[in-house]
Order: structure tokens, then C-alpha cells, then sequence
């Protein structure tokens, strides 16, 4: 037909473009809908991988533990729990409280700078210039800040610096503050024992206990019971304080000991530190004088060398020795403080504190005897306590007949105040040498650790020359109605430049309570006393460490269960009085 288009006939060029675009039209339909598909599915594998994320942290920030791997960052430097220490009565004298700790892990840091400038403002305290190095090394952990309060926890937790962030620890506290110091030692930012129990602690294998805390067991934390009692304590530092003012000492120290136990009820060595704040803790003058210093005892001494003479049988109660004279040996002359120039008995020795008739009894056992019972008083060797902190005995290198003269009556042999206590309570128990304990311990334990140095009848003997002291002679200061004291002054010239001082003295004072049947032993020493009112111009232990310590026998005894009794003992020295020996007929 005319006017009908030829099929065969090539397509115009207006066709072959509707061509084209029907083409392109169907592919890029085809391709479109295989792309939606991906799309799709990249999509929902976002949505999967960020959900995941979320879950993550969603997870982490509801968590009260750390990360794992947090935990092996800090296990060597977040402190660790210790055990509760209790007073003998159970109260607390050390605990544990949680606290939290500012940490950074540098390399997640985005901007070192900022962070340091940004935490030194809400924690000022912190050293910016020491911060700033230690984010600038490698570590992937320091601390910023151990123990920050609450609000500093808020403020820095709104900064929203990644890379720092909180771990719980530890903060070892002391209720009594001083109370106790020298005897509880303290820890370091770690929860480490430094000193005292808290050492000694450590030294049983807690400190070898892994995982900074994390992993102590509740038996590992069991409390450890003292044998402290705290108010008889803070009493004895109050009075042992009141003391050091008033008689304007240079320092001081007091305690109280269980004779029949060893334990040591109070302990104070002033001046003490604050173990919340050890700060003090390592000045020379705050060492713990009970335990580490050494000092001449002065006439305290001559309990320890009577004892020897009577058990060795060099004398009786009733013997007499010649102090009319002054002793002399080559150039050396040995005189009384208060001289009586005359035959003294051996009582009379002790209550007038004669330095010639001490001396001469211990010439009657010789010297290698008398080193001899020195050494089994636990007077020549280091004294081992529960404290690590502990002093050797300053020995003569050469030790004469001249040196035991002197070391009789304390002058010339330096121990440490608790070595002569252990020696004195053996000398009123009874005869039991007793290694003194800051542990809780009853008295059957105590006997079978102990052992005898000197027989029955000689400690009866010295309990009776200590009471009569006290109604006699130099421990009046002690004679408080009602508890039947007794005890021996000791005042020592101190050495300066390595001469003894003719003005300067160290003066100690100790105390058998009651006389008759002793439970406590009390000691009081004081450094360079000084003359005060009262005491007539007198600086010496009767008029200060004695009075002292009368104070505190009248104060803590109440507390210890030990009340006054106005019913004196009839008969409180049996076997001295069979040798016709009356309460008040041995001055002459």
C-alpha cells in the first residue's frame, strides 16, 4: 500500500534515538533495582554494627567493675585490702574505706594539653608540670589522682575526657588519729604496710597476696585483735603530754605492760604523728622511743642488779654493805647522789639508791656473772617484738670490772625502755622472763612461752624493796591509797658530745601495781627535764617521770579493772616477813 513504511527499510535517525533511550530506559530500570537491594543491605549492617557498639558501651557504663583489662593495668599500683586492727576491747583502731581513684591510659588521649589543663583545674592539688610528663609517656596507665572526694569525682567525670576514667581502692583509716601511733605504723598510697602492725601485717604474707585486693579472701581479712586498750591509751598520752609541758621536757614516752602476760596495754612515745597524715612519721624526733631509741636507765637498774646478788645468794634482805666511802678505781670515784655515809642494809641500799652499795654487790658476783644474768634478763640481744622497728643494746667493747660497777646502777649499758620493762615484770611475776606482745594473749600462753630467771621468793623480795620505796623513799609520788604501789626513780646524766652532762638528764620511773600480787607494770621517762614549780630546783625522777606516773596509775587504773581497795593486805610479803623484816622498820 502507498504510504505505508517499509520494515525492511533502515530506521530513520530520529528513530534510531527513540531507539536508544528505550534501551538505556530498561537498563538503568534493571540496575536501579538491584541497587536498592544493596542499599538495604549495607544499611542493616550499620544499623547491626552500631547497635552492637551501643550494647557495648551500654554494658560498660552500667558496670560497677572495671574492664579486665583495666584490672591488669592496675594491679600493681591500686591498693589492696588489709584486715581491720581492733583494740583488746574491739574497738577499731584501723579499717579500710572505699574510695575512688582519677586514672588516664595516655594513648587514648586525643589532646595531652587540654586534659592536663582541664583536670589541674578541678583537681588542684595535682603538680600540672609532673601530670603533664607522665601523660606524655608510653604507659597505658598512671594515676592522676588517688582518693578524690565525691564532688571532685562529678566534676571530673563531666569533663568527658576519653582516655580517663575511675577505679575503686582502698584508703586505710585510723579512727583515734595519734592514739596508738607508734604501735599501729601506718601505710603508704598503695595500702602497703610502712611501719608498726601494719608492717608486720604484711610481713605474715598479706603483702604477698595478687591482684591488688581483688583477690583477698574474707578469711584474709579477718580483724586482728591488739592488745592496746585505746582509752588507757589516750589516757596515758593526755597525762605523758600534760607532763612533757609542764616540766618543759624535750620529749617523752609512758606504757603499761601485763606482767603475767607480756602485753602491752598502752604505748605512747611523744612526739607521735597522725597515721590519717604521716607526715611527721620519719623526723628524727617522732621515732617510737619505746623500741628504738637506747638510754641509759639510770638507778631503775639497780632492781635488775639486787635481784642478781640476792638470787645468786651473794646476799639476804638482811645483809649490809659499807657505803661510808666513796668507791674509787684508779681514777674514777663512784659517791651517792644522796650520800649516808654509813653501813646500809640491803634494803636500805635500794631506797636511798646507793651507786656504792649496788656497785659492790655486783663485784661479789663478778663480771662474767654478771653479763651472765644480764644476758638472761634479755638485756644483751635485740628485743624482737611484733614491731620490726626494734634497737640493739649499746654494749662496752670492753667490758671490765669498772663497767660493771656503773652498768649496776644504769650508768655505762643502753637499752631500750621496753627491754628494761621486760626484765622488771620478770622481777614482779613471780620470776618469769616474759617477751612483752602488742598481740592479745591470755596467761597460760604467756607461762608456756616464758621462762624463769630468777626463784619465788627473790622476786617477793624486790616487790617488797619497790612498796617500801614508795612509802619510804623516792616513789612516794606513787603511793596513791588504795593501790598498795610500788616502784624505783631512775635518773641518768645525758651525754652530750660524748661527756656526760652536768645539768642535763634523762629520768624514767617505773611502777608494780598492786605490790603484793602485780598486775601492771607503768613506765614513764622524760628527756632533759627541767626544774618547775614544786619541785624545789630538782630535776630529778622522783620530782617528774615519778609524778607523772602517779598521775596516770590514778587515772587509768579505774579503767583497767583495777579500782582502789582501802583494805590493805595483812601479810602481802610472807617470806620476808620470816626474816623479821617490818614495812617500816628498815631505815635506821
Amino acid at each position: 500500500m502507498s504510504g505505508s513504511p517499509d520494515p525492511s527499510a533502515p530506521p530513520s535517525p530520529r528513530g534510531r534515538v527513540a531507539q536508544a533511550r528505550r534501551f538505556l530506559r530498561g537498563v538503568c530500570s534493571t540496575r536501579l533495582d538491584k541497587s536498592g537491594f544493596r542499599l538495604r543491605l549495607i544499611a542493616l549492617a550499620f544499623v547491626g554494627v552500631y547497635g552492637a557498639i551501643d550494647f557495648k558501651l551500654a554494658k560498660l557504663g552500667l558496670s560497677k567493675e572495671p574492664p579486665a583489662s583495666l584490672k591488669a593495668a592496675a594491679s600493681d599500683a591500686a591498693s589492696g585490702a588489709r584486715p581491720e586492727l581492733l583494740d583488746r576491747n574491739g574497738g577499731v583502731l584501723a579499717q579500710d574505706i572505699k574510695t575512688m581513684s582519677v586514672f588516664a591510659e595516655p594513648r587514648r588521649l586525643i589532646d595531652k594539653d587540654e586534659a592536663v589543663e582541664l583536670l589541674s583545674a578541678v583537681l588542684p592539688d595535682i603538680d600540672a608540670t609532673d601530670l603533664r610528663k607522665r601523660l606524655g609517656s608510653r604507659k597505658g596507665f598512671v594515676w592522676v589522682k588517688r582518693g578524690v572526694t565525691d564532688k571532685q569525682q562529678e566534676e571530673v567525670f563531666r569533663l568527658g575526657l576519653p582516655g580517663v576514667g575511675f577505679l575503686p581502692e582502698n584508703k586505710r583509716i585510723y579512727p583515734n588519729g595519734p592514739v596508738g601511733a607508734h604501735v599501729l605504723g601506718f601505710t603508704n598510697t598503695d595500702n602497703q604496710g610502712i611501719a608498726g602492725i601494719e608492717k608486720w601485717v604484711d610481713n605474715q604474707g598479706l603483702g604477698d597476696l595478687k591482684g591488688a585486693g581483688f583477690d583477698v579472701t574474707p578469711q584474709d581479712l579477718k580483724p586482728i585483735s591488739l592488745s592496746l586498750d585505746t582509752k588507757a591509751t589516750f589516757a596515758v598520752r593526755e597525762e605523758l603530754a600534760k607532763g612533757i609541758e609542764h616540766f618543759k621536757a624535750q620529749a617523752g614516752s609512758a606504757a603499761i605492760m601485763d606482767v603475767n602476760t607480756g602485753e602491752m596495754i598502752a604505748y605512747v612515745s611523744l612526739p607521735d604523728y597522725d597515721p590519717n597524715n604521716p607526715v611527721d612519721a620519719l623526723k628524727p624526733d617522732h621515732i617510737n622511743r619505746l623500741n628504738v631509741g637506747t638510754y641509759e636507765m639510770g638507778s631503775t637498774f639497780k632492781a635488775i642488779s639486787i635481784a642478781m646478788a640476792l638470787e645468786l645468794n651473794k646476799v639476804t634482805l638482811r645483809s649490809t654493805v659499807d657505803a661510808r666511802d666513796n668507791l674509787r678505781y684508779g681514777r674514777f670515784t663512784i659517791h651517792d647522789f644522796h650520800a649516808t655515809h654509813r653501813v646500809l642494809t640491803v634494803p636500805e641500799v635500794f631506797i636511798h639508791s646507793s651507786n656504792i652499795g649496788t656497785a659492790k654487790m655486783v663485784m661479789m658476783v663478778g663480771v662474767e656473772g654478771h653479763k651472765q644474768f644480764l644476758r638472761k634478763m634479755g638485756q644483751l640481744t635485740r628485743l624482737q617484738t611484733e614491731l620490726p622497728e626494734t634497737a640493739s643494746p649499746q654494749i662496752p667493747g670492753h667490758w671490765g670490772e669498772l663497767n660493771s660497777m656503773t652498768i649496776a646502777f644504769g650508768q655505762g649499758l643502753n637499752v631500750t625502755p621496753l627491754q628494761a620493762m621486760m626484765a622488771v615484770g620478770a622481777l614482779a611475776n613471780g620470776g618469769y622472763e616474759i617477751t612483752p606482745t602488742f598481740l592479745k594473749r591470755d596467761k597460760p600462753d604467756a607461762r608456756d612461752e616464758s621462762q624463769r630467771v630468777i626463784r619465788p621468793e627473790v622476786s617477793e623480795g624486790l616487790r617488797y624493796l619497790m612498796r617500801v620505796n614508795a612509802t619510804l623513799g623516792s616513789a612516794k609520788k606513787i603511793d596513791i591509797p588504795g593501790y598498795f604501789a610500788g616502784g624505783k626513780t631512775g635518773t641518768a646524766d645525758k651525754l652530750i658530745h660524748g661527756h656526760y652532762s652536768s645539768d642535763r638528764v634523762n629520768t624514767t620511773f617505773m611502777s608494780v601495781v598492786p605490790a603484793d600480787k602485780p598486775k601492771y607494770l607503768f613506765f614513764v621517762m622524760m628527756e632533759d627535764p627541767q626544774a618547775a614549780e614544786g619541785t624545789y630546783g630538782y630535776h630529778t625522777a622522783a620530782w617528774n617521770s615519778g609524778d607523772v606516773c602517779g598521775k596516770i596509775m590514778e587515772r587509768v587504773a579505774p579503767l583497767l579493772n583495777l579500782p582502789p581497795n582501802l583494805n590493805l593486805p595483812t601479810n602481802p610479803f610472807p617470806t620476808v616477813a620470816k626474816l623479821g623484816i617490818g614495812m617500816d622498820t628498815v631505815l635506821r
